[in-house]
């Protein structure tokens, strides 16, 4: 069956207007987590760590590429060897099965550890290509369909020289590899984990430079086919998406937050030009998930506004008997999402969705960014993060 993935990949790159939006469910949290990445079980009692099991984890893969609404589904390794593989469960779907290739030191979130998040970023992969690809140490000939030819390769840039260096060469020689094979990738960069010293005073813009220098001197064959960032606000999103048309530019959820953070987010985001939205935490922490992922693909898809979208969302959950977490009010409030894995974000003073909201209809009121000059952008999103974050 054809991918939806590679149909809307298609379109984008041959039209920048187009509007068609990839949307990806990222249950890769194995490769992080430890014993939290299946997230909270529903069965969880107040202040008790129960958490889902890796098969409870894999059933909701199952029902959510049955669904259909996404067109990615994000695993580790060993879950695609499970449901790739062994089960064929994309086969007849459209649903493209994609592994995390690589695993830097920056996720390794093992409860009690505290120390790999706070030392700076270094490269490391467990999964090797012809694993994803076949399951096993090589791959024969005619082998490599089985398994996923779609990885994600990550890396996060510290302004340490010695660092970068190491991790811009990881990345070469993972490139060179999966050229070789037919293993195609997408690339994540993450924001400095541990710059030290040194760190960037626009991260944004930092992270959109590395990712342009990274890619200059990579030809067609090599590059990724689609980008993978914090969102960090509309100036450096329009930036971004606008240098290069033939980059297509995706941005990850980031920690759970509200379902207003969430589908606000990729509103927003779908604004300022970007065309792909990887949501792992976001999905996995919602009260039922598979109503979520609707939600988030009917914002995706231009059908619904954010704001409307949580009303509608909340009707939903109470008419399956699923109690939501928080009242409307409290999940229409917009705060600030953590985008690392591992970091830890100011105290946020949440506001009120309608406190930024134009009253005609729902969205935040933004200028013309047409009108205005690149620093008159970065400006104005410095000062709306001010005031988010209040």
């Amino acid at each position: 069956m054809q991918k939806s993935l590679d149909l809307k990949l298609s379109r984008i790159l041959a039209d920048s207007s187009c509007r068609d939006f990839i949307l990806a469910d990222a249950k890769d949290a194995d490769m992080a987590f430890g014993l939290a990445a299946p997230g909270r079980s529903p069965e969880h009692y107040a202040h008790e760590a129960r958490f889902r099991n890796m098969a409870e984890y894999r059933q909701l893969m199952r029902d959510i590429v049955h669904q259909g609404l996404v067109d990615i589904m994000l695993m580790s390794a060993s879950s695609n060897e499970l449901l790739t593989i062994q089960e064929q469960l994309f086969d007849n779907s459209h649903v493209t099965p994609a592994v995390r290739a690589n695993d830097t030191t920056d996720i390794w979130l093992a409860s009690g550890s505290g120390r790999y998040t706070a030392q700076p970023s270094r490269p490391f992969r467990t999964a090797t290509i012809d694993h994803i690809m076949c399951g096993k140490l090589e791959c024969a000939a005619g082998e490599r369909r089985l398994g996923a030819d779609l990885g994600l390769y990550s890396c996060t840039f510290n302004n340490d020289t010695e660092r970068d260096r190491e991790t811009l060469e990881a990345y070469r020689t993972f490139r060179l590899e999966a050229e070789s094979k037919g293993f195609r990738h997408f690339l994540e960069v993450f924001a400095p984990n541990a710059p030290g010293e040194h760190p960037p005073k626009d991260v944004g813009r930092f992270v959109n430079d590395h990712i342009v220098r990274a890619l200059a001197g990579v030809t067609r064959s090599g590059r990724p086919i689609f980008l993978k960032i914090p969102y960090f606000g509309p100036a450096a999103m329009e930036a971004l998406a606008a240098y290069d048309r033939t980059v297509v530019v995706g941005i990850l959820g980031g920690s759970s937050g509200t379902t207003y953070d969430a589908f606000h987010m990729l509103w927003e985001a779908k604004k300022y030009g970007a065309r792909v939205a990887l949501y792992g935490r976001k999905i996995n922490s919602a009260e039922d998930q598979l109503t979520f992922v609707k939600y988030l693909r009917a914002v995706a898809d231009d059908q619904i506004g954010p704001d409307e979208a949580v009303r509608a969302y909340h009707s939903d959950v109470r008419k399956l008997g699923i109690e939501p977490y928080r009242s409307l009010e409290e999940d229409m409030q917009l705060t600030a999402t953590i985008t690392s894995y591992g970091g830890s974000g100011p105290a946020v003073k949440a506001k009120p969705a309608a406190a930024a909201a134009a009253p005609s209809d729902g969205f935040v009121k933004e200028p013309d960014f047409s009108k205005m000059s690149p620093a008159e952008k970065a400006q104005w999103n410095m000062q709306r993060w001010k005031r988010i974050i209040g």
